[in-house]
């Protein structure tokens, strides 16, 4: 008798040889929540512990043939989408997820460490054209949403106050930044959750929104040191226990807790930042 199989998440993202973001830090963290990945890989990273140097993008027939091998073969039951270094490969995975709408997507695609691509503008519409608004979740740190927002919003735009009455006062969620949340929604995304809102505490804020407003608002402590991954870690966990069966309020509340730990088990591997440590349950204590 053939036993169950693991769930099976398909990632896009780019290979990173420290294994601190992109594809090696999905498959770490989905394995650590019981999923198998299924790497398809858009980009080839050049960097260390400190930086990327260099990005090589992916040709788009072989992101596509990546992708569609493994479909056509295994019982995949949810999507990851993260760097994604042209706006070639933008078109062609928004073809291959738009064939399959009833898997949850999650989209982690924006990463400030990446160095600067003079194509950046382009990459950044072509998301939010074709991608965006075939998110199941969008993470989005507030500083990317603002720079988002920018290639809709005009300077004499003016919001609308939020009324779902799920506000915090600890927490700037201020009109500007529910009109831009707003925005993407409207344009399909079923939820957006923005990391690290500003607050008037030495806390971490994150805040998950829907069609009706604020469904989440979990503040942490922040942890001190300059870490690498958080973010992928975040994300990737979040389509791992979608994969697993969880509703999405719950997945992102224990996917941060997931976070945390594995952040506050950082190990110096180089010179540079420190890289979260997703096996950190699995080690016997000291």
């Amino acid at each position: 008798m053939q036993n169950q199989i693991s769930p099976l998440i398909l990632t896009f993202g780019a290979s990173d040889p420290v294994s601190g973001i992109g594809i090696q830090a999905d498959l770490a963290s989905f394995a650590a929540m019981g999923c198998h990945g299924l790497p398809v890989i858009t980009a080839i990273l050049v960097g260390d512990t400190s930086q990327i140097d260099d990005v090589h993008p992916m040709e788009a027939d072989l992101v596509v043939d990546q992708a569609r091998t493994i479909l056509e073969d295994m019982p995949v039951v949810a999507f990851k989408v993260g760097q994604i270094a042209s706006v070639e490969n933008v078109t062609v995975i928004a073809e291959i997820v738009s064939d399959y709408p009833a898997l949850p997507l999650v989209l982690d695609p924006f990463n400030s460490g990446m160095p600067d691509d003079p194509e950046a503008e382009d990459l950044l519409l072509a998301i939010r054209e074709l991608l965006i608004p075939q998110a199941t979740v969008l993470l989005i740190s507030a500083v990317e949403l603002s720079r988002l927002a920018e290639t809709w919003r005009e300077s004499n735009e003016v919001s609308e106050s939020d009324e779902s009455g799920n506000s915090n006062t600890e927490t700037n969620i201020d009109d500007e930044m529910l009109a831009d949340v707003m925005t993407l929604i409207e344009s399909g995304c079923e939820y957006v959750f923005v990391t690290g809102t500003p607050t008037t505490t030495n806390e971490v804020a994150n805040i998950l929104f829907n069609e009706a407003g604020v469904v989440r608002n979990d503040h942490w402590q922040r942890i001190t040191g300059s870490h690498v991954g958080a973010g992928t870690t975040l994300s990737a966990s979040i389509a791992a226990l979608l994969a697993n069966g969880l509703e999405i309020p719950e997945a992102v509340l224990e996917a941060q807790e997931f976070t945390l730990a594995a952040i506050s088990h950082a190990q110096r591997l180089g010179m540079g930042r420190l890289i979260p440590d997703r096996y950190f349950w699995a080690k016997e204590p000291e």
